[in-house]
């Protein structure tokens, strides 16, 4: 629910602010820009002010910030746990000499003790992690069972589960890439049909109104095409630093966990 409150805040200051700098500059600087070249006889100018001066353009831009914001973050819940894939969270491996059946060559961690320090060793902020998740989760399984093939399929599962929630938890990003360019097209389809609507004055000679309808169907267009493709790149970077971080935690559990017990 936090995340969720902080996540719309996130989206209300990029519309402020995004809202705030179109009414303040943008528009009023497109319009004089406009103004001065319909009185020298000119066509519209090509100033990025009068490219990203429409609606849809602002939405565009609303959007991009919002989602930036929701990568970034997704990028500081990963990079704050980086630190502990080189550190060995499971360090104390007791030596069972009193089992008879085993003439003391059987090694047994002290599951118990191992979950009481990750419980207190563990910064809060990091205990959601899914390094400490995982190994909490398997410990856990493995202290009620007492078998290497339940540890190993925790082990499996929780890593499986945490696939399906980074999934679950870009679906918004996803959305955004998708609806960008779709804002885009809506320019684009306005534009067409406010040119279409001056054909008349068009064709009486005067085509000053269907050539500034028809840049804002291709400005509209271009610059929601443009923000995707940067956001693109920034989630194709989340997705990647995703799957390392579930190899990293298979890869720690491996050597850290499973070849002790085993």
């Amino acid at each position: 629910m936090q995340d969720t409150l902080k996540n719309f805040a996130a989206l209300v200051v990029s519309l402020i602010v995004v809202h705030m700098i179109y009414i303040g500059y943008i528009r009023p600087e497109a319009a004089q820009l406009m103004e001065y070249a319909l009185a020298q006889g000119q066509s519209s100018p090509r100033d990025i002010v009068v490219i990203i001066k429409d609606y849809e353009q602002e939405i565009c831009f609303i959007l991009m910030f919002w989602g930036c914001f929701l990568i970034a973050g997704a990028y500081r819940e990963i990079l704050k746990t980086k630190y502990l894939y080189s550190v060995d969270l499971i360090k104390d491996v007791r030596i069972d000499t009193d089992n008879p059946e085993t003439n003391g060559a059987r090694h047994d961690l002290d599951v118990n003790g191992i979950i009481d320090r990750l419980d207190k060793e563990i910064p809060q902020d990091c205990m959601k992690s899914p390094l400490v998740h995982t190994l909490r989760s398997s410990l856990w399984r493995y202290s009620s069972t007492d078998n290497v093939q339940n540890l190993s399929d925790a082990i499996e599962s929780n890593l499986e589960a945490l696939a399906v929630k980074q999934d679950t938890e870009n679906t918004m990003i996803r959305y955004l890439i998708w609806a960008i360019p779709s804002i885009g097209f809506i320019g684009t389809v306005r534009g067409i049909g406010q040119a279409l609507s001056q054909a008349d004055e068009a064709l009486a000679g005067d085509i000053s109104g269907m050539t500034d309808s028809l840049g804002v169907a291709f400005n509209s267009t271009l610059v929601a095409l443009l923000i995707s493709i940067f956001l693109m790149f920034l989630f194709h970077q989340l997705q990647r630093l995703q799957d390392s971080q579930i190899v990293d935690t298979q890869d720690y559990c491996d050597k850290y966990l499973l070849r002790r017990i085993r």
